[in-house]
């Protein structure tokens, strides 16, 4: 395996790790928002919306996440000779249909 994903490890730089962890960290922010809308007895119209917007962003993170690892992990197994790695992307991709 190469050293991009070492034993199952995904070692980031510093400015990509801060980068997704706000961008997680808003997401945490959405759902407690939409948790309060809850508690508030808002209107399922409204609770929908925010729900919307929700997944959407985490749709968005998750597809950030994909293309670094197949930019990365994928390429270095790949060119290191470990084609197992096309059955993992293959998976991976029936995980976000």
């Amino acid at each position: 395996m190469s050293d991009c994903c070492e034993q199952k490890k995904k070692v980031r730089p510093e400015a990509e790790k801060r980068a997704l962890i706000s961008r997680l960290n808003r997401i945490i922010g959405q759902m407690n928002g939409i948790r309060k809308m809850i508690e508030e007895d808002r209107y399922c119209d409204d609770v929908l919306t925010q729900l919307a917007a929700a997944d959407k962003a985490v749709q968005s993170l998750a597809a950030l996440i994909l293309e670094e690892h197949m930019r990365t992990c994928i390429v270095e197994n790949i060119q290191s000779g470990n084609t197992e790695v096309v059955g993992e992307i293959v998976d991976l991709f029936k995980r976000f249909r």
